[in-house]
């Protein structure tokens, strides 16, 4: 997989941010996010280099709940937000969900916009929220803003952040998995491909770039709109400010297809879902969920208007649950070893 050409205009989301806009943003984030029962709004790192999992030092507690979590990678403080159900009680091992935000977001704002707390407390998962530097992901391709401008080692943050969560709480090395919308749904697809820590990952409004040149075999789950301006479903130059220009999704899930082995997909339609899923070898599967007319946004999120709009998407399609969905397909799924 190679889409080094992706993404022309490098760090156009860092001058954005850098303008007169971003007070008014953080101050609406902040008032939201308040609104929404959060404790606080995720600073960015103090630098923008994060260096290799080795040394991790943390400072972090796992309550029950939610709880802000700081750890060291590399000399950097990161953060992230993590979600642990009552029922989890550290005696047998569960499954833990990496749930990445847009571009713009933070970890809070994810916690609060897209459900996973209440699907964790119904399946009895762990939910990491991973804060971006300065609410971005460096996903290849230069994408997007600082992190991608100052190429941010964000695989080596949430490999660490992974581990963390596994030194302090008993988790499932065989069900650990990664959603995420936009430039996190990119996100995922970086992690499927600089690492094999990953069971599963399940994108929504995303697509892959820069290269891939060895990615290990995992289940994916792609969600997108066929409406989505922003990463259109056909590739091609997006609106918006990270201006991403990416390759045709079909075209991402057809090369997942290959690196799985798998066997020609089936498709099934439900009004504007179409489904089309193919099994794959050792169990796996690649499955690609349409829903037409819906645009860049997460189906059967919490509708915030002003979130929206400061997050560059649109209202959430109720077509279907993409947490309800995604979880389905991740706990159908756990790792299998390589073929």
């Amino acid at each position: 997989m190679d889409s080094s050409h992706l993404c022309p205009r490098t760090g156009s989301v860092a001058n954005d941010l850098r303008t007169h806009r971003v007070g008014w943003i953080v101050a609406v984030v902040a008032t939201v996010v308040a609104i929404s029962g959060c404790s606080r709004v995720p600073s960015s790192s103090r630098s923008h280099q994060s260096g290799s999992t080795a040394g991790v030092k943390s400072t972090s507690t796992f309550p029950v709940g939610s709880s802000s979590q700081s750890i060291a990678v590399g000399g950097t403080e990161r953060t992230f937000e993590l979600y642990r159900p009552a029922s989890v009680s550290g005696r047998s091992a569960v499954p833990l969900v990496v749930m990445l935000h847009g571009g713009f977001g933070s970890g809070s704002q994810a916690e609060h916009s897209y459900g996973w707390d209440a699907e964790a407390d119904r399946h009895h998962f762990v939910v990491a929220y991973p804060d971006g530097d300065h609410r971005a992901w460096n996903v290849g391709g230069g994408c997007c803003g600082t992190p991608g401008a100052t190429r941010v080692d964000d695989v080596a943050f949430i490999a660490a952040a992974v581990a963390d969560i596994r030194r302090h709480l008993s988790i499932d090395p065989d069900r650990v998995y990664a959603t995420g919308i936009s430039n996190g749904g990119m996100m995922d697809y970086r992690l499927a491909c600089d690492t094999s820590m990953f069971a599963a990952i399940g994108p929504d409004s995303a697509t892959l770039l820069g290269t891939c040149p060895h990615p290990a075999p995992v289940s994916v789950i792609h969600i997108h709109g066929t409406a989505d301006t922003h990463v259109p479903f056909e590739g091609g130059q997006g609106t918006g400010y990270a201006s991403i220009d990416g390759p045709p999704v079909p075209g991402v899930v057809a090369a997942w297809r290959t690196t799985d082995g798998c066997s020609a997909p089936t498709t099934a339609v439900s009004g504007p879902v179409t489904t089309s899923n193919a099994p794959c070898e050792d169990g796996r599967t690649v499955e690609l969920i349409t829903i037409a007319g819906a645009g860049h946004q997460w189906p059967g999120g919490t509708a915030r208007p002003v979130v929206e709009r400061i997050l560059h998407t649109d209202p959430p399609s109720d077509a279907l649950n993409a947490t309800d969905t995604i979880w389905a397909f991740f706990a159908a799924h756990p790792k299998q070893p390589a073929g």
